[in-house]
């Protein structure tokens, strides 16, 4: 009885010892999984603005010329 006991004791200790390494094991995989996405998002976000930026410039840049030359045609018409 005691072998057995003891047996099932040992089995016990050791299925909580799996058990634990396995939650170790899912919570480091989700949290990098999370650092994944919000690497991801951020990366995402950084183009958006990036090419909004871009656009930004361009349109100033054309809305500056038409002026400019709308300016030096009422000058010198």
């Amino acid at each position: 009885m005691r072998q057995s006991l003891a047996d099932w004791e040992q089995a016990f200790v050791k299925e909580i010892s799996l058990d634990r390494r396995r939650r170790d094991s899912l919570r480091r995989t989700a949290e990098k999984r999370t650092l994944k996405r919000e690497v991801d998002r951020r990366h995402k976000r950084g183009s958006v603005r990036f090419v909004l930026l871009v656009l930004t410039l361009i349109l100033t840049a054309a809305i500056v010329t038409v002026v400019m030359f709308r300016t030096l045609y009422l000058l010198l018409g």
